[in-house]
């Protein structure tokens, strides 16, 4: 109890000091105590509220006098104011009747002042508003007047100058609402006149990349003239007379050229004349000045590139004519000499990186197109053509720093279809040659035609110049004409080679190459396919092997000439050869392949007239009629060959190695001809005297052997082609079988060629011709006895083939 009432006045305490919104915890703290607290601190603050009534009645006790001194003073203060206001009222009428006139005359004052004011106010802006008037005025002038970019100037002063000094008037916004439709205007009118232009330049590209064209042709040609000049002034000082001379010519010529370059350069009109430049220039800067440069960049550049993929895109017949290939070449050299153009007279509209990107897209699509309308040419001369205008293009464009480097690697693709078009061409030449010859030496009455035929043939016999007229020059008229046309393709070729910019060296690498090729496919395929044809015969083969060895001759004569052209020396290490002499070569070969194949033919075909009574009892006692017309065909045959080149000794050793392989070839193949027609399947019976009647038609064919038709075989060399069918034959004429069978195997056997299948064969077809003829051979006692003989050697050879097989 005693601990609670210190702790009640402090709560009491808190109360007092502290504001009413905040007593709430205080208060709180009374209920948190001990029990029957709350009565107790009921009781602490009433007796607290007493002490403080009793203090407030102790101070108005103390003040209450004074307050009622206070009243009775102020009850004497109210008559004397109610008297001065009285007089206040008065005082305030009388002046106001007195102020009325002042405050009439002061109010005119007042509204005369605020009109000078006003007019002031009204000049001033009507100064301001005065030049914005007249510059709008000026704008609509150069409106109506086309002047576009002093209108964007005026609009621009308008809207920086003086537009804000009178920004608050209705007029002014009106105009304000009005310039952007303005400027949208000149745009538009910008717009049109740059598509006009670009409709132009697109009409007139042609001409102006003609003329370009024309311009770096004739520059070019004017280089070449002076160039030649000074070379000529380059020795004048050998001759003083002679130099002077020359020295005025010169000048006359240089004076005459330099003169007709200024005449081309009247002619010639330029890019600025054909179109006029001044829309872009002036679209331009309008679009500048709207700050939508970047806009109109991007336009013009789009723009462009569409007119670019236009001029790119070819006729599909560009190909048949020149005049599609200059028509192309010249919009597309006009097309790049206007953005050349426009690159150096702006500023950022058209840059080098754009133009060189534009110029990369365009060459891989020109260079794609050439390549696709080029393949179409078959014309050598329109080819040559091409690469003339590529040239010209090419260093047109090179002038005007585009890179044109692969164009000129294109040129060497074209130069490889050039050249195959010249190999048809020249193998057409070649065939209608090889045609018209007669083949047969050149006959020369005299001096005069000889001449005329050496100077277009290398050609040196000191054994035939020795001779008399009128005499035969030992190759034929095509042989001559292949060399000249040898040497045109040369000239044809070489015409490709000029201008592209390529060392001697390289030139002349290129001819001899195309000439290779030439040589080794062109005319070695014409060679080959003239002597596989039907009509060419003996004779002809014979004069082609001749003609052959003339034309490798003459290969060395070639080289030189090429090396004349090109200033280039054979013993370069890099020089190439000609690979003629193993075209003529194989064709030679080819041909006496071909001697082979005809002459083996044509016994063929003396082989099937042949008409033997295989059944008959005896021989006719004489050679067969056919084999006898084939023999006299042989020997007249290899007379021939001894026209065969034979100048020198290895020439002779040639015709003789080939006469003698004709000669062996046909003896072979007439000895197998005969023994497969003895062994022929469908050949079923053969009598004793069919036999002798074939023993002898072979002995005509060892007859003929032996009497040399071609000289240089040693001993019976060529009668060894028939010793299969002599060994058979006598083997059945003498009826030898016991020594046959008895040294079969033997190196020494007398028998050593028959065959024992062969002999079986043979021996069957006999016993079934026995056996058919002789009805009655049963009844006389030697028939009987040879048909038993018969039978007995058919087993052993039987049995001989049968071991030969097991053996293999």
């Amino acid at each position: 109890m005693a601990d609670s009432l210190p702790e009640h006045d402090r709560i009491l305490q808190e109360i007092e000091s502290t504001d009413t919104a905040c007593v709430g915890p205080t208060l709180r703290s009374v209920y948190d105590d001990q029990p029957n607290a709350h009565q107790r601190f009921m009781e602490k603050l009433d007796a607290c509220i007493r002490n403080h009534d009793r203090e407030i009645e102790k101070m108005c006790n103390f003040h209450h006098q004074g307050f009622v001194d206070a009243i009775t003073e102020l009850l004497k203060v109210r008559a004397d104011a109610e008297k001065l206001k009285v007089q206040v009222t008065d005082t305030n009428r009388r002046l106001q009747d007195a102020g009325k006139e002042v405050i009439a005359q002061t109010e005119e004052i007042i509204r005369c002042r605020v009109q000078q004011r006003n007019i002031t106010t009204v000049v001033e802006k009507l100064q301001l508003c005065l030049p914005v008037l007249e510059m709008y005025s000026k704008l609509k002038e150069q409106m109506n007047v086309k002047r576009y970019y002093s209108a964007l100037k005026t609009m621009e002063q308008l809207e920086n100058l003086y537009l804000p000094r009178v920004s608050q008037y209705r007029f002014c916004q009106i105009m304000i609402e009005n310039l952007p439709k303005l400027r949208e205007e000149i745009k538009e009118i910008s717009m049109s006149d740059l598509k006009d232009f670009l409709e132009s330049i697109r009409k007139h590209s042609d001409r102006i990349g003609e003329t370009a064209m024309k311009q770096a042709q004739q520059q070019k040609t004017f280089s070449t003239t002076l160039q030649k000049q000074n070379n000529i002034n380059y020795g004048r000082n050998m001759h003083l007379g002679r130099s002077r001379i020359l020295e005025s010519k010169n000048e006359i010529t240089l004076k005459r050229t330099f003169e007709e370059d200024d005449e081309h350069e009247e002619e010639v009109l330029t890019a600025q004349d054909l179109v006029d430049f001044s829309p872009v220039y002036r679209c331009l800067h309008i679009y500048s000045v709207l700050g939508d440069g970047e806009i109109f960049e991007n336009y013009y550049r789009k723009q462009r590139r569409k007119q670019a993929r236009l001029v790119l895109q070819p006729q599909s017949s560009m190909h048949e004519t020149v005049e599609g290939y200059r028509r192309y070449f010249s919009q597309i050299v006009g097309f790049f000499v206007v953005e050349d153009h426009i690159l150096h007279v702006t500023q950022g509209l058209v840059t080098r990186t754009y133009t060189d990107e534009l110029w990369n897209m365009a060459l891989s699509k020109i260079i794609a197109v050439l390549r696709t309308h080029s393949s179409y040419c078959s014309d050598p001369d329109l080819v040559l053509e091409l690469k003339n205008l590529i040239v010209v293009f090419a260093d047109t464009l090179q002038g005007y720093g585009f890179p044109v480097n692969r164009l000129f690697d294109l040129l060497f693709e074209i130069r490889d279809q050039y050249n195959e078009t010249l190999l048809k061409k020249w193998s057409g030449l070649f065939r209608d040659i090889f045609e018209a010859d007669n083949y047969s030496p050149i006959p020369v009455a005299n001096e005069e035609e000889y001449k005329i035929v050496i100077s277009k043939f290398p050609f040196q016999d000191p054994e035939l110049d020795k001779q008399s007229f009128p005499k035969k020059l030992p190759m034929s008229q095509s042989v001559p004409q292949i060399y000249i046309q040898v040497k045109e393709f040369i000239y044809a070729s070489l015409k490709f080679s000029e201008s592209l910019h390529r060392s001697s060296t390289e030139i002349d690498d290129m001819l001899r190459k195309s000439t290779n090729l030439l040589l080794t496919r062109t005319l070695s395929s014409c060679l080959q396919n003239l002597i596989k044809k039907p009509h060419i015969g003996l004779t002809e083969l014979v004069q082609i092997i001749i003609n052959t060895t003339h034309l490798e001759q003459a290969c060395k004569y070639l080289e030189d000439f090429i090396s004349n052209i090109t200033n280039i020396s054979q013993v370069t290490v890099h020089t190439a050869r000609l690979y003629g002499l193993s075209t003529f070569k194989d064709a030679r070969h080819a041909a006496e392949g071909e001697i082979y194949t005809k002459l083996n033919q044509k016994i063929d075909e003396f082989i099937q007239i042949a008409d033997y009574d295989w059944t008959m009892s005896e021989s006719d006692g004489r050679a067969s009629g056919y084999l006898m017309d084939l023999i006299n065909f042989l020997r007249s045959t290899f007379q021939v060959f001894t026209h065969l080149p034979n100048n020198n000794n290895d020439h002779a050793a040639m015709s003789g190695k080939v006469a003698q392989t004709a000669c062996m070839s046909a003896c072979q193949h007439l000895s197998t001809s005969l023994m497969q027609m003895l062994l022929d399947s469908e050949l079923k019976q053969i009598s004793m005297g069919a036999i002798q009647q074939f023993n002898l038609d072979v002995i005509q064919c060892e007859l003929f052997a032996s009497s040399e038709p071609v000289p240089g075989f040693q001993g019976d060399t060529l009668q060894l082609a028939f010793i299969d069918l002599r060994q058979l034959l006598d083997l059945f004429m003498v009826w030898d079988w016991s020594t046959y069978l008895a040294d079969y195997g033997q190196a020494t056997s007398k028998y050593l060629r028959v065959n024992p299948s062969t002999a079986l064969t043979l021996l069957e077809k006999m016993r079934d011709s026995s056996k058919k003829n002789n009805i009655f051979a049963q009844f006389r006692k030697n028939d009987r006895d040879k048909q038993k003989l018969i039978e007995t050697v058919v087993k052993q050879l039987r049995s001989l083939v049968n071991g030969m097989s097991q053996h293999t």
